[in-house]
This record gives C-alpha cells, structure tokens and sequence, in this order.
C-alpha cells in the first residue's frame, strides 16, 4: 500500500514521517503515545501537533488520546476492510467489551445485509462516536453477563472480542431493536441453524435470566425444530404467567400463544417464510 507522495510533501517533514511511521506500524488507529514515540515531542508539543492535523483533515479524534488517520491519506489503493472493527476495539482499549448484536450477526454469517453500524456491547456507558464513516453504538450490559465471548481474526495480525454464536442469538432475543427486529434474528438463526448447540442456547438463556428471553428462544427452536421436546419442556418450566411481545420493536397486537406465554406480533408464515428462502 503506498501513499500519495503529493500528500505527505504537504505535511511538512514531521507530519509525513509521523504518517508514514504509523502505516509502516499497521496503526491507523493511533494514540497520542505513538506520536511523541515518533516524534519525540513532549506531550503538551504532541497533543499540539495532532491538533493541527485534526484540523487540517489528516487525521479524526475519536476520544481524547485516540485518533484515526482519514482514509484520503492512504492513497486510492487503499482497503478498509475489518478496520471499523479495530477502531472499537481501539475506542474500547482497557475497557472490558464485546462486539455484539448486528455486527456479531455479520461476523458470523448470519445476515445478508452490510452493516453501517458497529455494535459494542460493555459494563460502561458510553456516547455514540462517528469515524470513518461509520457509526460506533454502545450497549450497556451487566458486567456478569460478560460470558459467551470468542476471538474472531479481522486480519492476519489484528483480531477482536465478539460474542460467539449462540450468545449473539441470545443478545438479540433480549434485544431485537439492535439487530433489524426480531425476524432478521431468526433469519440468522436458521442461517446458522446447522451449527447452533441449542444445549448451550438454553444455558446461555438461563444465565442471562430473563423472562422475554426464554419465551423467545424457546417459540423460535419449536418453530423451526431444533430443539428436542426435553429442552423445549426445560425451558416453558420456568415460564410465568406473564405475556411478552414476541417482538418488542413492534405494536402489541395479534392472538398470544398460550404454550410460550407470547404475544404473536409477527404473522407465523413471515417466520416460516425464512425456511423456504
């Protein structure tokens, strides 16, 4: 990958030995650390430096100390391919974090749509931040609920924290508004329906403990048979008397299914309309 030539001239000689010592590190995603480590500036001389390139384009701040060099200034051969990954892994650096609902989903082949949005699942709360092009969401969770996690290769050298399958499927019956509804989750669990343990399925959903969640697990693996009657029969044990939406994003309407404690807001054919696509 080279660089536009004219590009670094107008940097001036720092500002092109910084860009070019940042690619030759793979570190698009960069920190104020990395630039006094090249420059050799003091940290207030630095963070005045990376200022001045944030204002004249060449680079974006996406949090204090943590920036991202703009795609113009890799050339036009450039690929950005997984880099919206890295960049949250980078926005999340020393926090504990998982990439989760829609973006777990395209990562494990589970959609067909391309993802604009980057979701972030972690213990903290955290403001939505623009890079790139892309949008980076963060979903609060428990801190106990930090389980189910798996390390997926972005590139040869770069990798990040994803939920693995059944956990993703698991976040996204709690909380199908971050994955397209409830029927883009069911579409990617009969995607993955040959790979999917639903053993493990049940122990994630009586972990996470919530009520909507089993109702929804348990409909969908009768649906669309991939549960033996014994794991149906472990989940509706624990059910109350209580009804939920089988989608929550959607109004609170249609006839409720008695044997799941649902509320059946989406027709039964859209759902059965996946397995003959």
């Amino acid at each position: 990958m080279r660089m536009q030539s004219t590009s670094l001239k107008t940097l001036g000689p720092q500002g092109a030995k910084l860009v070019t010592m940042l690619h030759e590190r793979s570190r698009v995603v960069f920190r104020l650390e990395d630039v006094r480590d090249i420059t050799g500036l003091s940290e207030t001389s630095a963070r005045s430096f990376v200022r001045k390139l944030v204002d004249r384009g060449v680079a974006t701040r996406l949090k204090p100390g943590l920036y991202v060099l703009v795609p113009f200034e890799l050339g036009r051969e450039r690929q950005y391919s997984g880099n919206p990954l890295v960049v949250a892994r980078e926005i999340m650096r020393g926090e504990e974090h998982y990439l989760s609902h829609a973006t777990a989903m395209e990562i494990h082949g589970m959609t067909t749509q391309p993802q604009l949005v980057v979701m972030v699942s972690s213990p903290k709360p955290r403001r939505p931040v623009t890079a790139l092009g892309v949008e980076f969401r963060f979903v609060r969770c428990r801190r106990e609920h930090l389980f189910g996690l798996t390390e997926h290769w972005v590139t040869k050298q770069e990798k990040v924290r994803v939920s693995d399958l059944e956990r993703t499927i698991i976040d996204g019956l709690k909380q199908p508004k971050h994955c397209g509804g409830l029927t883009e989750v069911a579409k990617g669990l009969w995607m993955r329906r040959q790979d999917v343990n639903a053993d493990r399925l049940v122990q994630y959903a009586e972990r996470i403990g919530i009520g909507a969640v089993t109702r929804r697990l348990g409909f969908l693996l009768e649906t669309y048979e991939l549960a033996a009657a014994p794991t149906l029969e472990r989940l509706r044990a624990g059910l109350t008397a209580t009804y939920v939406r089988l989608d929550p994003v959607l109004p609170a309407e249609g006839k409720r299914l008695r044997r799941w404690r649902i509320q059946l807001n989406i027709e039964p054919e859209e759902l059965r309309a996946v397995v003959r696509t």
